[in-house]
C-alpha cells in the first residue's frame, strides 16, 4: 500500500517556495507605494512618478515572455536565487544612496526597471516549480493557498510602506532590502526534484539548440510556448476569459477609488474599501480548495463570472464608500475560487518543460489587461461623469464576458481534475520536454 502524501503544512520545499514568493510579492507591494512617495518628496513632479511607474510596467511586460523560456530551460532554483540576489543588490544601492543623500531620479528609475524585470523573471519560475514539490492530488489546495498571497501582500504592503515612509523616507526601502534578503536566504534551502532530460519543447535537444545559436534558440523556444498555449482549446479559452475579466475588473477598481475620492469620501474610508477587497480575496482563497473538490469545474468558472457581474451591477445602486467595499469584497471572494480551478487544470495539462512559458503567456495577458483596465476605468468615469453610469458600463461588459463564457462549449464542459489525470496518463509518453531543476 502506497503511503499518503505528507500534508502541505509539513512539506518543507512547498513551504519555502510559498514563503519566498510571499516575501517577493510583499516587497513589490511596498515598493509600489514607496517609490512614488520618494519621487514626489524629492521633485514634487507627478510626471516623473508616471514615467517611473510606466518604465517599471513596460520592463515587466517585456521580460515576462523570455522569463517563461528561462523557467523551462534553466535551473529553476538557481534562477530564483539569482533574481532575488540581484534585487537585493539593487535595493541595497538605493538604501546606500539615500543614506548619503545621493538621490538621483535616474537611479530610482533604474532600480524600478530592475524590480520590473526581476519580478517578472521570478514569478513564472516559481509557478513552474510548484508541481515539482506538490503531488497532483494536492495541487488544487496548493494553488488555492498561492492565490491568497497577493491579497496578504496587498493588505500589509501599502499600509506598511506609508507608515515607514512617514517615519523616515529610506525606511520602506530598508524593509524591502531585509524582506528580499530573507527570501533569497530561504531559497538557498529549497530542493527541487530532478526534471526529465531537457529539450527545447519541440523535440530538439539543448545541444542542438546551442549549435543553432543561443538567440535563435531562445526565440524559437518562446514561439513554441506561445503556439502550444494558444493551440490548446481549453487553455486558450481560459486565457481569453481571464484576460477580459481582469481588464474590466481593473477598470472597476479605478472607478471605485476615483469616484469615491471625487465625491469627498475620506482617505480612511477609501482605504477601508480596499481592505474589504483584500479580506474578500482571503476568504475566497480559504474556501477555494474545498469548492474545487466539491463542485464541477463549469459551475465554479461560470458561477464566479456571474457573481462578479452581479456585484458590479449592485454597485450602481448603493452609496459610495463602505457599501462599495462590501460589494467589492464579494467580487473578490469569487476571483481566487475561479483562478484555483483554472490554474490547476492548466498546470496539470502542461508538460513540465512548458510550464514556465505557459505562466509567462498568462502573465503577459494579465499584465496587458492590468495596463489597459485602469486607463479604461479612468476614461470611462471622465466620459460619463457619473459613478453609477460607470458601474453600469462595467457591469454590462462583465455580463458580456459571462454570457460568452456561458455560451462557450469549452467552458461549459470544463474538465475536472479526475478527467485530466486520465488524459495525462494516456498522453504521458508524449510529454518528455523537461529541463534542469
Amino acid at each position: 500500500m502506497l503511503n499518503a502524501p505528507i500534508r502541505l503544512s509539513r512539506n518543507r520545499n512547498y513551504t519555502i517556495l510559498w514563503t519566498g514568493q510571499l516575501l517577493s510579492e510583499l516587497a513589490a507591494e511596498i515598493a509600489a507605494v514607496a517609490f512614488p512617495l520618494l519621487v514626489l518628496s524629492r521633485s514634487g513632479s507627478p510626471l516623473e512618478v508616471g514615467l517611473a511607474a510606466s518604465a517599471m510596467s513596460v520592463a515587466g511586460m517585456v521580460t515576462v515572455v523570455p522569463a517563461g523560456v528561462m523557467a523551462d530551460r534553466w535551473n529553476r532554483r538557481r534562477t530564483m536565487l539569482i533574481a532575488q540576489t540581484a534585487r537585493v543588490a539593487g535595493m541595497a544601492s538605493l538604501v546606500a544612496a539615500l543614506a548619503f543623500d545621493w538621490y538621483s531620479f535616474t537611479h530610482v528609475v533604474l532600480i524600478m526597471v530592475l524590480e520590473g524585470v526581476l519580478g517578472s523573471l521570478f514569478d513564472p519560475v516559481e509557478q513552474a516549480a510548484l508541481p515539482q514539490v506538490v503531488p497532483k492530488e494536492q495541487l488544487s489546495t496548493a494553488v488555492a493557498r498561492n492565490t491568497a498571497r497577493p491579497f496578504v501582500a496587498s493588505l500589509i504592503g501599502p499600509a506598511l510602506a506609508g507608515v515607514l515612509f512617514a517615519l523616515e523616507p529610506a525606511a520602506p526601502f530598508v524593509a524591502d532590502l531585509i524582506i528580499l534578503a530573507t527570501s533569497a536566504i530561504a531559497l538557498v534551502f529549497l530542493r527541487l526534484p530532478p526534471r526529465p532530460a531537457a529539450t527545447s519543447g519541440n523535440g530538439r535537444s539543448r545541444a542542438a539548440g546551442a549549435r543553432a545559436g543561443w538567440g535563435r534558440t531562445f526565440r524559437r523556444d518562446a514561439a513554441v510556448g506561445l503556439r502550444w498555449a494558444f493551440g490548446q482549446r481549453v487553455i486558450r479559452t481560459t486565457l481569453i476569459w481571464t484576460m477580459l475579466t481582469n481588464l474590466v475588473f481593473g477598470a472597476l477598481l479605478v472607478v471605485v477609488i476615483s469616484a469615491s475620492s471625487l465625491a469627498g469620501v475620506g482617505a480612511a474610508e477609501i482605504g477601508l474599501v480596499m481592505t474589504c477587497f483584500g479580506i474578500g480575496g482571503l476568504v475566497g482563497a480559504a474556501s477555494a480548495a474545498r469548492l474545487h473538490e466539491a463542485l464541477p469545474a463549469p459551475v465554479i468558472v461560470l458561477g464566479c463570472s456571474w457573481i462578479v457581474t452581479g456585484a458590479a451591477t449592485a454597485m450602481a445602486m448603493v452609496p459610495l464608500g463602505l457599501p462599495l467595499g462590501l460589494l467589492l469584497g464579494l467580487a473578490a471572494v469569487a476571483a481566487p475560487i475561479a483562478n484555483t480551478t483554472v490554474l490547476t487544470y492548466q498546470l496539470l495539462l502542461t508538460p513540465d518543460g512548458l510550464r514556465g512559458r505557459l505562466s509567462s503567456v498568462a502573465g503577459f495577458c494579465s499584465g496587458g489587461a492590468g495596463a489597459v483596465g485602469p486607463a479604461a476605468g479612468g476614461a470611462l468615469l471622465a466620459a460619463t461623469g457619473s459613478a453609477a453610469a460607470s458601474f453600469l458600463a462595467c457591469a454590462v461588459a462583465l455580463a458580456l464576458v459571462a454570457l460568452g463564457a456561458t455560451l462557450s462549449p469549452v467552458l461549459r464542459r470544463f474538465p475536472a481534475a479526475v478527467e485530466l489525470e486520465r488524459e495525462n496518463r494516456a498522453g504521458g509518453c508524449q510529454r518528455n520536454v523537461g529541463g534542469p531543476s
